[in-house]
């Protein structure tokens, strides 16, 4: 047996589905921009090291998009407004492109051209409707045609322009950009998006990679087969009213995408990314039936299954080599070989390497797995898999994660203890599999299915489908031997599309409170169109409650760490005493300060801590861990919105920190009043209670706005507001549960 041990790269590919059904045009352009940035480049870099085979998951309705931006079919608004001469764009047009045409990373990505970085600081760091209108006045004709070009050639990866001489010199002028040479670029970007699935299928071809699928339309599976299955990891959650049972659903998205797999590139995949690594003992045999060989998901899932922690030390090292053993499940429709991501190693990738220089992190990735070949006695009969978001990385990393790839590669070629294998490969050797007579229900985040299902949101949305659906099944029903079911087919096969297209997980990703963005109106907007048209190709009226957006900004959330007791800080902006905020409440930016967990990369606050005195509201806001005490300058406004409105405003440079404090009265703001505060290591400020005009167990309502300008704006939560509860007289005699 060969003694290397294997190593598993599964990058998986996807992107929500964009498309309006009812104007046919696609209200966001990243999965054009992903393909000339990202897709393309991530499997061609692969022919300078043949030898590091990998496998990568295309989602299928992600196929679908690219090949009609390949086509030059595609419509989005962002392109139709990057291709408008720049002298004819109307103001609105105008707004739209200020707000939205600095979306890239700063850092990387907009800081290296200077007339790009010219141009947003023209702008302002904010977005805000009100601040833009107020910037429009300051921008030319000329401006504007720079930021078209700007922003759609940086969505380009860099291998790819310099190896392009007409874009390589484009990126080089930097500004002062023709129109002719902003239609050229527009033509090169649909001639790049028509590459990628070719370059995909000529390398697996050549054996260099594997391509896997999802099911068509990315929905969580085990929730299509019942959404009670969520009740395993979350045995408190609220469900949507109507249960969703309807495991025909998952075999038909799972057909369809196989389907649409063997069409694309000439015969049936082996094997299956779960959309969000998203498994059920449900999920298991409709999978085998339908000819998949192996799924994969993730580390905790492993876990719970066996009832065995994964033992880990401070710095990730994983203690226990049954996480990297191949596990087989067997049922009435076969068997499916079953992989389990490391966790720790997948996620240094997605977030963390990209803080690190590229060398030392290849280095460090390396370490990491010679240090499990070390510790495993047969390590050709295990297989370390490396599961990650394939695309929304790279723009956090310099030069668009090549230097890295680049780096870990050269490394990983040729190595002697360690052998890069696809997975169907790592099958094909025929090594032992552990048995597992049942699978733990949930996804890779958390090991369970809270993004998807058991917010108020999330429910609502589950109870449209449901609704949307019997209607349909109804109307099909009638329509049985009836002179009117052959008209009517085309009808029905549209709207059981739509019904797949609803299911879709990317709806239920941005409900809720985990996670919100730029574009959550549009995406709530696009998930009611396709519930409305099901309605419509029956001929049906619409019910009115779809007319109403589902994300509401109108909500309160507690901390999950509250007060314990009440805490008197010295506010010097240092941590003196350890004790002085041990009894302190917490909110954590991967909760509160974030879009998406940990893919907001960048930012400036990684905690805001806060406690009670008796008579005053302490705040302590910790930096994220690499900026350690930051010098640049930034402000924070906390807003009180209840039982009075209240602004407590502050802005920092270094140790040097200033604030107020202002009450409104009516219809004006009183005279301010200095706020307390001071910054070193921390920052930390003192609100008194006296001018919140909140009594002893009441509720305080409020939000904060942190402006870190370069390092980027943030609102803790990202929706809605805060809740804070006064603590009452009887406080430090209850015994708190946190």
């Amino acid at each position: 047996m060969d003694k290397r041990l294997n190593v598993a790269f599964l990058w998986h590919m996807h992107q929500p589905l964009y498309k309006d059904p009812l104007s046919g045009e696609y209200t966001l352009p990243w999965v054009l921009f992903h393909a000339t940035k990202d897709y393309y480049d991530m499997a061609a870099i692969l022919e300078e090291f043949p030898d590091v085979h990998q496998t990568f998951n295309l989602v299928p309705c992600l196929i679908e998009q690219i090949n009609e931006y390949a086509s030059g079919k595609a419509r989005d608004k962002y392109r139709r407004i990057s291709a408008k001469n720049a002298g004819e764009l109307e103001a609105e047009e105008k707004v739209f492109m200020l707000r939205f045409f600095f979306q890239a990373n700063w850092e990387h990505m907009i800081r290296p051209l200077p007339r790009y970085w010219e141009l947003l600081r023209k702008r302002g760091v904010s977005n805000d409707r009100d601040e833009v209108l107020q910037a429009l006045r300051y921008f030319t004709d000329q401006d504007f045609l720079d930021l078209q070009v700007l922003y759609n050639i940086v969505w380009i990866d860099p291998s790819i322009r310099e190896k392009d001489r007409p874009l390589k010199a484009l990126y080089a002028k930097g500004g002062g950009f023709t129109e002719q040479e902003k239609s050229a670029l527009l033509m090169k970007q649909t001639e790049i998006a028509g590459t990628v699935i070719p370059k995909y299928a000529e390398l697996r071809e050549r054996g260099i990679i594997e391509v896997s699928t999802s099911p068509y339309y990315h929905p969580i599976l085990p929730l299509l087969c019942d959404s009670d299955s969520a009740r395993e990891a979350m045995p408190g959650a609220t469900l949507p009213r109507v249960r969703f049972r309807h495991p025909e659903d998952a075999r038909e998205q799972v057909r369809r995408g196989l389907e649409l797999f063997k069409r694309t590139f000439g015969s049936m995949p082996r094997g299956m990314w779960p959309s969000e690594g998203s498994v059920s003992m449900d999920v298991l045999p409709i999978a085998a039936s339908e000819g998949v060989e192996w799924l994969a998901t993730d580390e905790e899932i492993l876990s719970n299954t066996l009832r065995r922690p994964i033992r880990r030390d401070q710095t990730g090292h994983c203690h226990d080599t049954f996480l990297y053993r191949p596990y087989e499940l067997e049922s009435d429709s076969g068997k499916v070989a079953v992989f389990f991501r490391d966790h720790v190693l997948s996620d240094l990738i997605g977030f963390d390497y990209s803080r690190m220089d590229s060398e030392q992190a290849a280095s460090d990735m390396l370490s990491r797995l010679t240090r499990i070949h070390g510790m495993i006695e047969n390590p050709g009969e295990h297989v370390v898999s490396i599961i990650l978001d394939g695309e929304n990385a790279w723009e956090h990393f310099k030069n668009d994660g090549r230097d890295f790839l680049t780096a870990l590669y050269s490394k990983l070629s040729g190595h002697p203890a360690l052998r890069c294998v696809t997975i169907s490969e790592f099958l094909d050797m025929k090594t032992r599999r552990e048995k597992l007579d049942w699978i733990f229900p949930g996804s890779w985040i958390s090991h369970n299915f809270k993004i998807w299902i058991g917010h108020v949101e999330d429910n609502t949305a589950w109870d449209f489908i449901s609704e949307a659906r019997d209607a349909l099944v109804k109307y099909e029903e009638s329509l049985g031997g009836t002179a009117e079911e052959r008209r009517a087919r085309e009808n029905v096969r549209e709207a059981w599309e739509e019904v797949y297209a609803a299911e879709g997980s990317d709806w239920f990703w941005w409900y809720g409170e985990e996670h919100s963005s730029m574009g959550d109106e549009d995406f709530d907007a696009l998930f009611r169109r396709r519930i409305k048209r099901i309605y419509q190709l029956i001929g049906k009226e619409p019910p009115d409650y779809l007319e109403m957006p589902i994300s509401s900004e109108i909500k309160g959330y507690r901390p999950p760490s509250e007060p314990r007791a009440l805490v008197s800080p010295e506010v010097d902006g240092l941590v003196s005493d350890y004790f002085e905020w041990l009894s302190c409440g917490k909110l954590e930016r991967t909760y509160f300060g974030s879009a998406m967990h940990k893919e907001l990369q960048g930012g400036l606050v990684d905690s805001i801590s806060y406690g009670f005195s008796k008579e005053s509201l302490f705040f302590r806001f910790d930096y994220i861990e690499e900026l350690a005490s930051f010098a640049g300058p930034w402000s924070f406004t906390i807003t009180f919105m209840h039982p009075r409105q209240v602004k407590a405003a502050a802005k920092i440079k270094g140790k040097g920190a200033e604030g107020e404090i202002s009450v409104r009265y009516g219809d004006r703001w009183g005279d301010s009043t200095p706020l307390r505060i001071a910054a070193d290591s921390v920052v930390e400020a003192e609100v008194p209670l006296s001018l919140l005009g909140a009594g002893k167990g009441e509720e305080l309502r409020l939000y904060i706005n942190i402006n870190a300008e370069e390092k980027g704006i943030e609102r803790w939560p990202v929706k809605g507001y805060l809740i804070f509860t006064v603590p009452p007289e009887d406080f430090e005699q209850q015994d708190w549960i946190v």
